[in-house]
């Protein structure tokens, strides 16, 4: 099994999705436009011709989905996203540092990417498309935290 979180945007899929493939060392395998969907498909007006239906980002043996949406179809696509983070965590806090600054930019910090009394590194964040994300560093058997 394998779960997947699919993220939504309002004509900024691609282009986030570009940012984080490049972000988190991945691959775009899939990135299906409107304008390439069945003539029978109800969404037709033209502003939704470069929106993507579906994305599929691999990172690893991980993957991210995504797709353009409007409130026309998903009532709450245009407020904050609310309830779920997009979480990574690694052993390398350089890596998480880095991951973390790169998402931050131009988004909102919600908790600076610091030592915790769990964690060597940790940070959570907004990116500048709204999607929330929590960055975690595993710590090696045997850490504590220099504070404690």
């Amino acid at each position: 099994m394998k779960i997947v979180t699919s993220l939504s945007f309002q004509g900024q899929c691609r282009e986030a999705f570009e940012f984080y493939a490049e972000v988190l060392g991945g691959r775009i395998t899939a990135a299906m436009p409107y304008a390439d969907a069945p003539p029978d498909m109800p969404i037709t007006d033209d502003k939704y011709k470069t929106w993507l239906m579906h994305c599929w980002l691999e990172v690893g043996d991980q993957a991210l989905m995504g797709a353009d949406m409007d409130t026309a179809w998903a009532p709450n696509v245009d407020k904050p996203k609310n309830g779920f983070d997009v979480t990574l965590h690694t052993e390398d806090a350089s890596e998480a540092r880095c991951w973390f600054d790169r998402l931050s930019a131009g988004g909102k910090t919600g908790m600076a990417f610091g030592e915790t009394f769990w964690s060597p590194g940790f940070g959570s964040l907004v990116d500048r498309f709204g999607v929330p994300w929590m960055i975690n560093v595993i710590p090696a058997p045997g850490w504590k935290p220099a504070q404690g």
